[in-house]
């Protein structure tokens, strides 16, 4: 029970600090908030948990497939912001948009031998 306290403790301090960060310089949080800090700790954490290189291994490329749909989130959603949609609706289509991506990437990679 310790050990999960303390992987989330650290994992939320990070996403605190990135969002401070943000606060204080937009492109400085954005740099940092790209950064893989998350999918990282979750290697480091399932390393820790597991030493399974091949789970490990899947879960990393599994990661990437992952990301690609969710990159038009972060054209969609200051697009909708610098149009007047409020922050909560414009935030829930970014969401609502790459949930329905990640859907489509499932299908397409599984007709490519892509197991996700």
């Amino acid at each position: 029970m310790l050990y999960a306290a303390a992987k989330a403790l650290i994992s939320g301090v990070l996403v605190a600090l990135i969002s401070e960060t943000a606060r204080r310089n937009a492109a400085l949080g954005a740099l940092f908030a790209s950064l893989p800090v998350v999918s990282v700790l979750g290697m480091i954490w399932l390393w820790r948990d597991t030493g399974d290189a091949n789970r490990l291994a899947d879960h990393a490329e599994a990661t990437f497939w992952y990301v690609l749909p969710s990159l038009p989130m972060f054209l969609l959603v200051p697009a909708l912001l610098r149009r007047g949609v409020h922050f909560w609706p414009a935030l829930g289509a970014g969401c609502a948009l790459t949930v329905g991506l990640y859907g489509v990437t499932i299908l397409i990679a599984a007709r490519f031998g892509v197991r996700l």
